[in-house]
């Protein structure tokens, strides 16, 4: 069959001892030494002080909190969002095994810590950006905000009524009412062992049952609120108001393809030149009217002023937004936002009146708003916020399209993790820029 031919068989029995130089693997440009580059330049020390394990006890060291921070912060830049594959690339990919360096690691410990520490992923966000706006690279004298909708992670089908809930509460009951007699009854152990997993099964759907009618209640009060200025439109809304067994914070909402999916609403904050992102949060929702004040809260919470100009959609910014953001105790802010259509200028003369007379009580604030957004140079303000959508895309893209965990608090982390990974580029490029 080989015909005499001379050549080296594979012989995969034979035991080796392989030499692998990572350092000497991974090239000196490569974007994971910038990636950890910036870790390693981080106050790390709430992660540090999180660790149980400790010098003289007993208990097997952790992970490096550093290692586990620029793994995370690496996959959500290409994209990964699996705690199980990104386990999996730290074994067989070079650049994955570089970062680690060593440190063994596993998908439990590597998605515990994607969501354990909010409030140090959020404190990092503001560092980072504080540092860049220190070094001249980025100012906050225009603010782009816009909201986009990622899929959650929840099914339609887990969407339950009032009933439904109801339901299923009092079969957790009387299951967990069975399980605690036979486990008090058995004297084998395995058996009570077995039964004790199942009772705590049983106590986790109680317990997401319960929040779910709690989030039902939300969702209510919501309804009745609706209710009071626009009961036309509810009124044609027959079907009674459901919320999500599995992720009670989600919510169903209309995507830009008419589909309606459960999903959250991530409003993201950002210069619109440099494409960095200054904040960032998850809400339930379902449209964006009246969270411009919110977001420039944040804003100011995070860096201590406002920015000057803020750039958002029709409907985003309210009437009383604009008026209350125009004197703001730390500083005016001027919105940039197309005035909604109000019919043209085909309407009837008495309606023409009433229009003029509405708007001649407006405060100071909201004429200047109507003729700055009249003027050439309103216009290209504005224009600029266009490019918050090339930012949206960006992060969806990277995989921020849906949202893995559940729950609004864990949401917000991953939330936080594209937030970073992306300003981590941007700042890599302007101070490549200026260089």
């Amino acid at each position: 069959m080989t015909g005499g031919a001379r050549f080296i068989r594979a012989d995969r029995s034979q035991t080796r001892w392989d030499l692998v130089d990572l350092e000497a693997l991974l090239p000196g440009d490569h974007r994971a030494r910038v990636v950890m580059s910036f870790v390693e330049a981080l106050d790390l020390s709430a992660l540090y002080e999180a660790i149980k394990s400790r010098e003289g006890e007993r208990g097997r060291p952790a992970a490096d909190p550093a290692v586990l921070l620029g793994l995370w912060l690496y996959a959500t830049i290409e994209g990964v969002g699996s705690a199980r594959q990104l386990e999996r690339l730290t074994e067989r990919d070079v650049t994955y095994r570089w970062i680690a360096g060593g440190v063994p690691v596993n998908y439990h410990g590597l998605s515990d810590f994607r969501v354990a520490h909010v409030e140090v992923l959020d404190r990092l966000l503001t560092e980072s950006v504080t540092a860049l706006i220190a070094e001249g690279v980025v100012s906050l004298a225009e603010i782009v905000v816009d909201g986009t909708k990622v899929r959650a992670n929840a099914s339609r089908e887990s969407f339950k009524t009032s009933s439904k809930l109801a339901r299923i509460g009092a079969a957790v009951e009387r299951r967990l009412a069975g399980l605690k007699a036979e486990i008090e009854s058995d004297p084998e152990a395995s058996s009570r062992r077995k039964r004790a997993a199942q009772e705590r099964a049983a106590r986790e759907v109680q317990e997401r049952a319960e929040r779910a009618r709690a989030a039902l209640g939300r969702v209510r009060a919501e309804r009745e609120k609706r209710a009071k200025k626009h009961p036309q439109d509810e009124a044609k809304k027959k079907s009674e108001p459901k919320v999500s067994l599995s992720d009670p914070d989600a919510r169903l909402m209309r995507f830009a393809d008419g589909a309606i999916r459960p999903a959250y609403n991530a409003q993201i904050a950002a210069t619109p030149n440099e494409g960095l992102i200054v904040s960032v949060e998850m809400t339930d929702r379902r449209n964006d009217a009246g969270l411009a004040a919110p977001m420039v809260e944040d804003v100011v919470r995070r860096y201590g002023k406002t920015p000057q100009n803020l750039l958002v959609d029709t409907h985003y910014a309210t009437n009383a937004d604009i008026a209350a953001l125009a004197e703001h105790v730390a500083g005016p802010v001027k919105v940039y936002a197309p005035p909604p259509s109000e019919g043209g200028d085909d309407i009837s003369p008495r309606a023409l009146a009433n229009r003029s007379r509405r708007r001649a009580k407006e405060p100071e604030s909201m004429k200047e708003w109507r003729c700055r957004m009249a003027t050439q140079a309103g216009q290209e303000i504005f224009g600029l916020r266009k490019l918050i959508e090339r930012i949206n895309a960006n992060l969806k893209n990277h995989g921020f399209g849906f949202i893995p965990v559940r729950g609004l608090i864990k949401a917000k982390a991953v939330a936080l993790w594209h937030a970073l990974a992306n300003n981590l580029m941007v700042a890599h490029r302007l101070r490549t820029k200026l260089a």
